[in-house]
């Protein structure tokens, strides 16, 4: 029974890298792990990368929040997430040698190919993070399987920490996550050079004469006859794009004005 588990274990591995799962590179990269294949509780999700023009798969609330950081920073090149340490061969031997099992399948109790959660590209700088919440740094099993990655990346002279909550801005994720989705609005560009030079003469008025943002996305869509929503849309997709600039460690709310805005560039000169 051992060998045909051994055997079933070889296949699947095989037939992963077949399909190109950990491999590949920005778009074209595929993870180990998509959110189908790994019970998650409710906590993962798939979001759609500004860097990688893909949708990534995060197994946790804080995968995604360390997602939001990567995907906003502007040295971030790559972001790889759910790579697996293979071969696996590599991460037994590191097992036997620290004298730690090495993760198993609980169905068959076969070793499985381990992976980091994520593998991060800064210009053409490697580096390997995993994401743990502190109290999980408590758990002895869990210190055990952290270095048999840790030792894996080490042998192969990649940079490799953990990385809690305690290093996640809160204020900095939440306003990253509340104009995130915007980055691809198709509806932006569908308003006409125009109209969008209008919007944002009006609302640039109202936000520098200090009116909430929601009263001043307001204010611009009854003004333009637009449809109520367009313009908060907007105003988070010119965040999205990095053509206005706020102090992100300030909480954007859309209940007050915007503090410190920072014109980069237009969207008419985007357009043009």
């Amino acid at each position: 029974m051992a060998k045909r588990n051994r055997d079933i274990t070889i296949k699947k591995i095989q037939k992963w890298i077949k399909e190109g799962r950990g491999q590949g590179e920005g778009s074209h990269y595929k993870p180990w792990l998509t959110i189908q294949d790994v019970p998650s509780e409710g906590l993962a999700t798939r979001i759609k990368g500004w860097t990688s023009n893909r949708y990534h798969h995060l197994m946790s609330n804080l995968e995604r929040d360390y997602f939001y950081l990567l995907d906003f920073s502007d040295s971030v090149t790559d972001i790889r997430e759910q790579y697996p340490l293979l071969p696996l061969d590599d991460t037994l031997i590191v097992a036997e040698k620290l004298g730690v099992k090495h993760p198993t399948d609980p169905k068959t109790g076969e070793p499985i190919v381990m992976t980091t959660d994520f593998l991060i590209s800064i210009n053409n700088l490697n580096i390997a993070r995993c994401i743990k919440p502190e109290d999980g740094l408590e758990n002895d099993r869990i210190i055990e399987k952290l270095e048999i990655e840790r030792r894996f990346w080490k042998e192969r002279s990649i940079d490799w920490a953990i990385v809690t909550e305690n290093e996640i801005p809160e204020n900095i994720v939440r306003n990253i996550s509340w104009f995130h989705r915007e980055y691809d609005n198709e509806d932006v560009f569908n308003l006409g050079y125009t109209l969008t030079g209008n919007l944002e003469q009006l609302m640039l008025k109202y936000l520098q004469s200090e009116e909430p943002i929601n009263q001043a996305a307001a204010l611009c869509d009854n003004s333009l006859g637009l449809e109520p929503g367009t313009a908060l849309a907007f105003f988070r997709y010119m965040l999205a794009r990095k053509y206005w600039l706020v102090d992100m460690t300030e909480l954007i709310s859309p209940h007050f004005p915007i503090k410190s805005l920072q014109i980069v560039s237009t969207m008419k000169r985007s357009l043009a």
